[in-house]
Parts: C-alpha cells; structure tokens; sequence
C-alpha cells in the first residue's frame, strides 16, 4: 500500500510540473466549412452564423475564403486558391455544375446554403462520427491518436488545420464597399498529413509551433464524408 501510494504521488506530482501545453486536450465535433468572400455581397450573414455556430459545443466552424470574387474589385484579405481548389474538388465529387459563395459544407457531404441557420442545425443534427480522435501538445508537435467506433475501411485523408480566431475588415470596393465586416474562425492553412486504411489505430505526430488552435480531420477521399474532426486551442 505504501509503495502504491508512492507511485500515486509521484504520478500526480509528475502532472502537476508539466508543462500547460502538454496538458491541454482536444474535443470533438461536427466539422462546418464555409466558403466565403469579402467581395460577396450575400456573404455577411453567412459569415454572422458562422460566428454563432463556432460557440456551439460540439461543432468545429471554419471559414475558407475563396477567390474567385477577386475580380469584382476587391482582393479577400484571406482568401487562397488552394480554398477555391477545395470547394471544385467537392463540387466535383457530387457532380455539381457550379460552385457558389455563400456554402456552408457540413461534415463533408452535406450542402447548405451559407445564411440558412435551420438547415445548417438540422445537418448538424443528423451528422455522426465514426472514429474517436484525439489529439495532445508534445513541445512543438501535435500528437494524433484515432480509434475507430466499428469497423471502417477505405481512404482516409488525415489534415491538419491552422485558423484565426477573428478578424475585423473594412471593405473598400466591390459589392460590400464601405463595411466593416468580422470574421471568424478564419483558415490561414491547410496541410495534408497523409493517410488511412481505418484498420486499427492511427499514430501520427505532426508540427505545429505555435499557440494556435489546431484542427485535425480525417474524411474519406474525394473529399466526402468526415468521419471524425477535432480542435486543440
């Protein structure tokens, strides 16, 4: 009893001297991605919502702007190509004819109209999550542990996702000249970590210096279904 007691202490003493960062630990939830424009004029509500819906529990919101409004007359601030890339390979997938500004994506196969609250709650609602996943700080990398719920098999895509929380900007020319529009959950990068077959337990480190919040998303190619996401802050 003694010498449990001993280990006991020396564990806790152990978490105690730990590093903060090391202590962190992620949370799960249903992936929403955005695609947005400053030059867009039916953009802002789509971009308010994006801000209620990131204070939800359980929902990972994230905005990519894209920049195929540009040429309107004013440059988005945030947005890259690699984004417009994303929402053709997802238009694509389904086979659709265009894409459109404000699209709200929900974990990776559900099209909702950006400023469509409802729609985007009840998508929300009905998404599920096969895969548990977590992800810890170790010094300037990000350790991913991910188990599957039941049995999966295919071709997963493992990314890891960089944002800015918020940014305030004032438009100067095109269709929303002379506003000043927040934004939120900003993406600022996207990297491809590898992939998956979903047998067994995946194992990843992956570097992230730096103190921002870090997402992790595991979808099936093409890109389609999100079968698990999570955000370290």
């Amino acid at each position: 009893m003694k010498q449990f007691r001993q280990v006991a202490w020396a564990m806790g003493l152990a978490l105690l001297t730990m590093p903060a960062s090391a202590q962190q630990s992620s949370t799960q939830g249903v992936l929403v991605e955005l695609f947005t424009s400053q030059g867009c004029s039916s953009c802002p509500p789509a971009d308010a919502l994006l801000k209620e819906l990131s204070k939800q529990e359980g929902v990972i919101a994230l905005a990519l702007h894209v920049d195929y409004w540009d040429y309107i007359g004013w440059q988005d601030t945030f947005a890259q190509e690699k984004f417009t890339k994303r929402q053709r390979r997802y238009a694509a997938a389904r086979k659709d004819n265009m894409v459109y500004t404000p699209q709200m994506i929900v974990a990776g196969s559900a099209r909702v109209k950006g400023h469509d609250g409802a729609e985007a709650a009840a998508e929300i609602a009905a998404a599920r999550t096969l895969v548990d996943l977590t992800l810890m700080r170790s010094g300037e990398d990000v350790v991913i542990s991910a188990t599957p719920r039941s049995a999966i098999s295919g071709d997963f895509v493992v990314d890891m996702v960089r944002y800015r929380p918020q940014a305030t900007v004032r438009i100067e020319r095109g269709e929303n000249e002379g506003r000043e529009i927040a934004y939120h959950n900003i993406v600022t990068q996207w990297e491809n970590l590898g992939h998956w077959s979903g047998q067994g337990v995946l194992n990843m480190r992956a570097r992230a210096a730096g103190e921002a919040p870090v997402v992790v998303i595991i979808q099936r190619k093409g890109p389609a279904e999100v079968v698990a996401s999570a955000v370290l802050k």
